[in-house]
Parts: C-alpha cells; structure tokens; sequence
C-alpha cells in the first residue's frame, strides 16, 4: 500500500465529517464566554479543540477496533453511510490493531494537552476533571470493562458530552466558570446528537442484535424509539426557546427557523415509520445530523451576529 493509500486510509477511520458535532459546541462554548464576559484566549481555545478533537479521535479509533464483528455484520445487513463504521478496518485498509494502537496514542495526547490547559495556562483547578470526563465517556464507550456502548446509557452518555461538555468546557476554559445559560443552551444540542446516535442504530439493528449490544433501540424496539426520537425533538424545541429567553439576541429564532422545519419533516417522517425504508432511513440519518448541527451554528450565528 502507498503512502497515499495509507494516508487516505486513516483519514477514512477519522471520520473528519462527524468531528463537527463536537467542533461546532466547543466553538459556541468559547463564543459565549467572549460575548458575556469578554474572556477570549487563542492559545487556549486552540489546546482546548486539540483536546476536544483527540478525545474524537481516540473515540473513534477504539470503536473501530472493539466494533469490528458488529461493522462486519452490518456491512452484510442493513449498514447505510452513517452506521457501522468506517469501514476501513472491516474492508483490510489498515490492520485491525493500527486503530488501537491509534486511539491509544490520541487518548495520551488528549491528556498531554489537559495538563497544560491547566498547569500551563492555568485555565482553573476543574479544567483536568471536566476532561476526565471527557476521556472516560469517549475511551470507554466502545472499550471493555466498561464498554458503555452495550449497557444502555451510551446514548445519554454521547447526549452528555457532545452537549453539555463541549459548551461547558469551552467556556470555562475561557472564562474560569460556568455561567447558567450554558446549561439551558445545550439541552437541545444535547437532545439532537441524542437523536443522531439513536437513529444510527436503526440501521445496525440487525447486526446489534446477533452480537448481543443492549442499546437503546435493542432494548425497546424500533417503535418506541421512534417515539423516543420524537419526544427529544419537541423536547430541544422547547430548551431552544427557554434558552434564548434567557438574554440571547432574539435573531438566534431566526437562524434556527430552517433547523425546526427540518425537524418537523423528520417528526412527520419517523410518525410516518418511514424509518421502515432503507432508503428513506438513510435520508432521516442525514438529516438528523443536519438538525444537531444546525442547533449549534444557530446559536453561534446568533451570538455572532446578534446585538
């Protein structure tokens, strides 16, 4: 395999696509700390997305190594673009141990630059903590003993810490605390990467039920979580609201407005059971992703733009 092969191999097991839902709060986070308190550091802010990023990476790199029977599986089954994998592993692109030896180094990296956050930068005495949290969800959803991804919780766990965390992290690394409005500002980012894992386990539901996962759609059916995926839509709708109510320019209503129809094409499509179809499943997993990123540049735009 050529250099450029190989490059292109890891950059397929990255998934630089889904970095994003992780990019996009972190950048809000670090915004609103500039809009409320006017408490801004480049350096800072770069470690802190290095972090962020790394953390990703090690997430994703573990999954693959630990998840390679069940993206096999899904491979042959239902997989669409946003489930099973990347694929890179499952396909021969790398050696299957290249992806743990991966998400060990990143993993490593990760805390390299949370200790210099903190030490170095002298970004506050929860700046370590708050990432460990970060690097236990992330490296143990996919890693046994812990192996969150098959005790039920993963999908809070992934709401968690690409919700709250990010916007949360980022603020205080930038500002020293954490203001309120941060909590109500992450609720519906929270509840729409929620949805994104969520719905990304429609199509590997067969493959996760032969290799015995207990997610959430493995544990309460396709139907329920429908109505799950629903509820935590209308759930993000109100936070939404609550969350601008709280001094948020009111122009943030306006950048979101193209995120909510969306929605509601989505609430009419999984009450439709549309999910039914493969094709149209993969629509809904396209634009699920759509939604959560749309809630945070929504926001971000706002915030940027707003008076």
């Amino acid at each position: 395999m050529s250099y450029i092969e190989t490059l292109g191999a890891w950059i397929r097991l990255s998934r630089p696509p889904f970095h994003l839902v992780g990019i996009f709060p972190f950048a809000l986070g670090a915004l609103l700390s500039w809009r409320m308190t006017g408490a801004f550091n480049w350096p800072v802010f770069t470690w802190g997305l290095s972090a962020v990023v790394l953390i990703m990476l090690s997430t994703y790199y573990m999954g693959e190594y630990h998840d390679l029977g069940g993206d096999t599986l899904s491979a042959a089954m239902e997989r669409n673009p946003f489930s099973g994998g990347s694929q890179a592993i499952v396909k021969d692109m790398l050696p299957r141990e290249h992806a743990r030896i991966g998400g060990c180094i990143t993993m490593a990296l990760a805390c390299v630059a949370g200790l210099i956050l903190q030490f170095w930068f002298k970004t506050g005495p929860w700046t370590v903590p708050i990432g460990a949290i970060g690097v236990i969800a992330g490296f143990f959803y996919s890693v046994p003993p812990l192996r969150w991804v098959k005790r039920g919780i993963g999908e809070l766990l992934i709401g968690f810490c690409y919700g709250w965390l990010p916007v949360a992290t980022a603020f205080y690394l930038q500002a020293g605390t954490i203001n309120p409005v941060v909590h109500w500002i992450s609720i519906p980012i929270a509840c729409s990467i929620f949805n994104v894992i969520l719905i990304n386990e429609f199509p590997d539901y067969p493959a996760d039920l032969v290799e015995g996962k207990k997610n959430l759609v493995i544990r309460i059916g396709k139907n329920a979580s429908a109505f799950l995926y629903i509820a935590m839509t209308a759930i993000a709708w109100i936070a939404f609201g609550l969350a601008v109510s709280r001094g948020l320019p009111a122009v943030i209503f306006l950048f979101y407005l193209p995120v909510f129809l969306v929605g509601v094409i989505l609430i009419v499509m999984m009450s439709q059971k549309h999910y039914l179809n493969r094709k149209r499943l993969e629509l809904i997993c396209g634009l699920t992703i759509v939604v959560n990123l749309g809630t945070s540049l929504a926001y971000t735009l706002g915030l940027w733009l707003g008076d």
